[in-house]
């Protein structure tokens, strides 16, 4: 299997490493936050934007995109790239945790998934071959296999259970990659670790997605209602299963307290909703911790949102500014909250790169949490 990613160098006082991805639409450094398209596009950021931050990978959703526009749309575009005006590299995601979202409306066999649209209550069937076609048609730098992914207390049968149809499932998606690639589709396919909150079932998972050797492995079944202590214990568990010589993705973080915690742990690829999400509801990232532009006291506040940042909404807008859109409901609000968190992260991970370089991350991610866990407003 031609390689792909490529360390450049590990810091010799924990697992953090940086490295490069070598994807059909560029490289990418890592470690790496991905912003999250859901939708074809990240809310309230436009793709220039997004060029501008310095994101070379961002997420979008497998299950959103094949209900709407829908693959007709999508193929007659000639894939998600030009569709969306993005010209840098995509990851999808299969539609697993959306499906799992949606557990009253769904069928899990072992042929695949049956669900009912959130959309219209429509009924669809989403096999792993299928998923992995539907990702080959958007055009998916990196897709993930279909898998079960499953929440914060559920037995270890049913455990187990996920853990064996993930498995299969990952056998038959990377059947029909593997054809994929030889009729000329470039993305690669990551494989995605279970086991819910069972150490022998994470060890048995690894073991499967290891003897897959998909270019690319990710860990599920985090940040599904477990405390901080109990995923910080599965993350670190999980972690070190893996093989060094693969990116390893952790899905669905985004608060700069996991992010640091994956990159000491070896995580090279995180994503999530955070940054846009909060930034709607009026909260943002400083180094002082998070705060909500819309409290009273911030009326008369004419300072940047944080006077560490140098974001373009930093230096030309104040937080009174801020809560006046967001009083007064403007769309404003949200795409400058959105671009300043965003930024935020990336400079948050760009930074932790560099300590790695340098061989100090574990005393800039102790200084950088003391200042933002010790400051919050």
């Amino acid at each position: 299997m031609e390689p792909f990613f490529e360390i450049r160098h590990s810091d010799p006082s924990c697992s953090a490493r940086t490295g490069t991805l070598t994807l059909p639409h560029g490289p990418v450094s890592t470690p790496v936050f991905m912003p999250v398209g859901t939708n074809g596009t990240v809310k309230a950021v436009t793709v220039d934007d997004l060029v501008s931050i310095g994101f070379e990978i961002i997420l979008s959703n497998t299950y959103h995109l094949y209900l709407r526009p829908g693959m007709d749309v999508i193929s007659a575009a000639r894939g998600l790239h030009p569709f969306m005006n993005w010209q840098r590299n995509i990851l999808t995601d299969s539609g697993g945790f959306q499906v799992f979202s949606l557990a009253p409306f769904r069928k899990i066999r072992d042929e695949g998934v049956e669900f009912r649209s959130h959309i219209d209550g429509s009924t669809h069937r989403l096999s792993p071959e299928g998923v992995v076609e539907i990702q080959a048609v958007l055009g998916s730098d990196i897709q993930m296999q279909l898998d079960v992914c499953t929440k914060w207390g559920i037995s270890y049968k049913e455990s187990l259970e996920a853990v064996t149809i993930t498995s299969d499932w990952l056998t038959r998606a990377k059947k029909t990659w593997e054809e994929k690639a030889d009729n000329g589709y470039r993305g690669k396919l990551f494989s995605i670790v279970q086991g819910n909150f069972y150490k022998d079932l994470r060890e048995k998972s690894a073991a499967l997605a290891i003897e897959a050797d998909t270019p690319g492995i990710a860990i599920g079944g985090l940040s599904v209602g477990e405390g901080e202590e109990v995923f910080l214990e599965y993350l670190a568990y999980t972690a070190v299963l893996l093989p060094r010589g693969k990116p390893r993705y952790v899905m669905g973080i985004g608060t700069p307290q996991y992010i640091l915690a994956a990159i000491e742990q070896g995580i090279d690829m995180f994503d999530c909703v955070l940054p846009t999400r909060t930034g709607r509801t009026g909260r943002v990232f400083t180094h002082r911790g998070d705060i909500s532009i819309k409290r009273a006291d911030r009326e008369f506040d004419f300072g940047p949102i944080d006077p560490q940042c140098d974001c373009k909404v930093c230096r030309q807008y104040s937080r009174a500014y801020m809560r006046h859109l967001f009083k007064t409901q403007e769309i404003l609000c949200s795409m400058l909250a959105s671009y300043h968190n965003l930024y935020f992260l990336h400079n948050l991970v760009k930074d932790a790169r560099r300590a790695i370089e340098e061989d100090r991350f574990l005393s800039f991610k102790e200084d950088f949490l003391k200042e933002y866990m010790g400051g919050a407003e």
